[in-house]
């Protein structure tokens, strides 16, 4: 088995790829707008990301779902990404993905790129519609950092050996944990308190910086 060397945890829309799928699910349940600009908030950090989706997903009610495989032909993977996790793979790390977005389309994605570990929302249905109403526990602020530090311990890996990468005011706390905290192509307030910054929509040049750290570490010890 193949050591593990590092961690690389990924906010999904709008870092891993460019769309936000609530707001695509939103255009097809005709609340668009509506969506968008509570979304809009949320990632600047005006509303509480959980009541913000809540109140997001109670106006995809009765919304179909066999509608996930045409929003998943609707989603684009971010310039790079495939030839970074390829590239991590190869020297030893985990890819993990964190989201405020869902399972029902986010694990496709995350399979067909062969992400290891994904951890997100997911949508209660009934009769084969959706209720408005998210099962289990809201993938917060503060549950992303959990993720990014419970799959660290899991795999024996030091904080220092860590990157995280995200857009959102949601990404803030798991970006400020990682020994590589990246905004990603973010919201100002993220990139205000973020240790870097990628303004170039392609996610390879994270390999840059990792780089860029390990030499400058390497150089201090």
């Amino acid at each position: 088995m193949k050591e593990v060397t590092g961690l690389l945890v990924m906010d999904v829309d709008g870092t891993l790829i460019r769309q936000e799928g609530i707001d695509l699910l939103a255009q097809e349940a005709g609340v668009g707008e509506k969506v968008a600009e509570i979304t809009a908030q949320a990632m600047n950090g005006e509303l509480d990301f959980a009541a913000s989706l809540q109140a997001r997903v109670a106006l995809l009610k009765d919304l179909e779902t066999s509608i996930f495989p045409k929003i998943l032909e609707q989603m684009e993977v971010t310039p790079g990404a495939e030839s970074l996790i390829t590239e991590l793979h190869q020297r030893g790390y985990k890819i993990g993905l964190v989201s405020g977005g869902f399972h029902e389309v986010i694990d496709p994605i995350a399979q067909s790129l062969g992400i290891d570990l994904v951890r997100a929302n997911r949508l209660q249905a009934s009769d084969g519609c959706l209720t408005g109403e998210v099962l289990g526990e809201i993938v917060t602020s503060e549950k992303k950092k959990e993720a990014l530090l419970t799959w660290a311990k899991e795999h024996c890996i030091e904080l220092d050996q860590t990157i995280a990468i995200g857009d959102g005011a949601n990404d803030l706390l798991m970006i400020k944990a990682a020994g590589i905290g990246i905004a990603f192509m973010a919201k100002p307030i993220v990139s205000a308190q973020s240790p870097y910054r990628i303004e170039k929509r392609d996610l390879r040049l994270v390999l840059d910086i990792i780089d860029k750290y390990r030499k400058e570490r390497a150089c201090i010890s």
